[in-house]
């Protein structure tokens, strides 16, 4: 057990770590929100055009993060030796509304490179245990030297108002902390470090109806990474990490190609040999007492001038050819298909009477993307899910669950009529209706539903039951009862 020493710097260890991976955490949520701070080329072109795109971006690292986290539903778990899936399980993870969390919990992942799952038993009298996804801004997992799974501490840390939050979760005790939040960035050195050590963390207050630190019931730390792309000696990566530089030029490319549609997408005319044409100026007796230059900006109007002179002749510029700037947007839009898998027809969005097996083939990249994170966020969900079990109480079923197989829904976008071509091919070679109804992409409580309507639909048909009962009945010479062709099989 720690004490409040140990607690404390562990405390500070944990911030001071998750503060490094902030900056890009930040940068990465900023691009996919579209807060994209335009890169030039020039110090020339920033400082004549820089204020007109300071706002604009062309946002493909929304498209990149989005395309694999709308394929990732969850529909159920299946523990180890159990022959359906967890219906508890289910009851839990619907209660906490994670149908729809858990997808903010993907998407944090795909961007931010990693995010947490968090359980925490419920309040009193209530069975069902409190899970949420948490930013990976907010959250960070100590793990055991060595390991990659068995975790050794977890801090959350999150803004109330002035103060600092924090609750540091161990195997055996749970510590809550609180700090005030920094004071002025323009303090010198000494006078930050002085400010940093009278406002560090400190235990918080909880009063006497709740200790602090409390034990943990759950004799693990409740708190759960899901990483995105981990490698085995290095940090996890962000799906969008590669497309933000790519990013960059893109916007710059378009913030120079809008410049040239407005100085040179039309053909300029120049007048040569000619002085600039001046108009008189007279006083009151009608004299010529000076004289003064035409407005040219009154031509463009006009569109008629009148130039003098035996040198006098007209020239004319090109326009200027945007397509080479289209050009290079669309190569540059090609590799961040090609560099993060990301089908050309989420990104350029055109489609020519492609055929099924051309779009299967088109989309065959991202399936694949969805499949490795099907993988390593169901390795963190199978322990979420243990976790659950653990805060009820119920520890052989938390073993069964971490051993268990998660549910997906199908990562591949097909049409109803292939679907529905694949099963009947499938039940023509004997898989049963439940197998072929989860593959349908029916969760385990809909196929249960389906079963049970199923059931109700042949008790409700004289005939058929008739049927049935007649294909069961023995033979008078105790052979097995002849097969009979049921009502229903017969239509299918």
């Amino acid at each position: 057990m720690a004490d409040v020493k140990q607690a404390t710097a562990l405390v500070e260890l944990l911030e001071a770590e998750l503060r490094s991976r902030c900056t890009d955490i930040d940068t990465f949520q900023g691009y996919y929100r579209g807060e994209q701070p335009l890169k030039f080329a020039s110090d020339e072109f920033r400082k004549y055009h820089g204020h007109r795109y300071k706002d604009f971006s062309d946002n493909w690292v929304q498209v990149v993060a989005d395309s694999p986290v709308e394929r990732l539903t969850v529909t159920g778990i299946k523990p180890a030796g159990a022959d359906k899936a967890d219906k508890e399980s289910w009851r839990v993870w619907q209660t906490n509304a994670l149908d729809a969390d858990s997808q903010l919990g993907f998407l944090g992942a795909v961007t931010s490179a990693r995010s947490f799952a968090l359980v925490w038993g419920g309040s009193d009298g209530d069975e069902t245990p409190i899970v949420t996804f948490e930013d990976a801004s907010s959250c960070i997992v100590l793990y055991e030297p060595g390991s990659r799974r068995r975790r050794r501490a977890a801090l959350r840390r999150w803004q109330d108002g002035e103060q600092y939050m924090a609750v540091l979760y161990l195997p055996d005790q749970v510590w809550k902390f609180q700090r005030p939040i920094e004071g002025r960035r323009d303090k010198t050195q000494d006078m930050a470090a002085a400010d940093e050590q009278m406002n560090g963390w400190v235990p918080r207050d909880m009063g006497v109806q709740e200790p602090n630190p409390q034990p943990n019931p759950m004799g693990v730390v409740p708190v759960v990474e899901l990483p995105n792309r981990p490698l085995l000696v290095d940090e996890p990566i962000s799906d969008v990490r590669g497309v933000v530089p790519m990013q960059d030029a893109v916007n710059l490319l378009w913030a120079q190609l809008f410049t040239a549609s407005d100085y040179a997408s039309f053909p300029q005319r120049v007048i040569l040999g000619a002085e600039r044409p001046v108009l008189p100026i007279f006083n009151e007796q009608g004299e010529i007492v000076g004289e003064k230059p035409i407005d040219i900006e009154k031509f463009a109007v006009d569109r008629v001038a009148m130039f003098t002179g035996d040198d006098v002749r007209i020239a004319e510029w090109t326009a200027a050819n945007l397509n080479a700037y289209t050009d290079v947007i669309e190569v540059a839009v090609g590799h961040i298909a090609a560099q993060t898998r990301t089908p050309q027809h989420y990104l350029i969005g055109k489609m020519a009477n492609l055929s099924a097996d051309a779009l299967l083939a088109a989309e065959t990249g991202l399936v694949k993307r969805v499949e490795e994170k099907q993988l390593w966020y169901g390795q963190a969900l199978r322990e979420v899910f243990a976790l659950v079990a653990l805060a009820q109480g119920d520890e052989a079923k938390a073993r069964a669950l971490r051993g268990g197989h998660l549910l997906w829904a199908d990562a591949e976008s097909r049409s109803q009529a292939q679907v529905a071509d694949a099963l009947l091919k499938l039940k023509q070679i004997g898989f049963p209706f439940e197998f072929l109804a989860l593959r349908y992409g029916l969760t385990p409580t809909e196929v249960a539903d389906v079963l049970a309507m199923v059931e109700r639909e042949q008790e409700l048909d004289p005939l058929g039951a008739a049927t049935r009962l007649m294909t069961r009945t023995p033979q008078p010479d105790g052979n097995a009862p002849i097969r009979q062709p049921v009502a229903d099989e017969a239509a299918a």
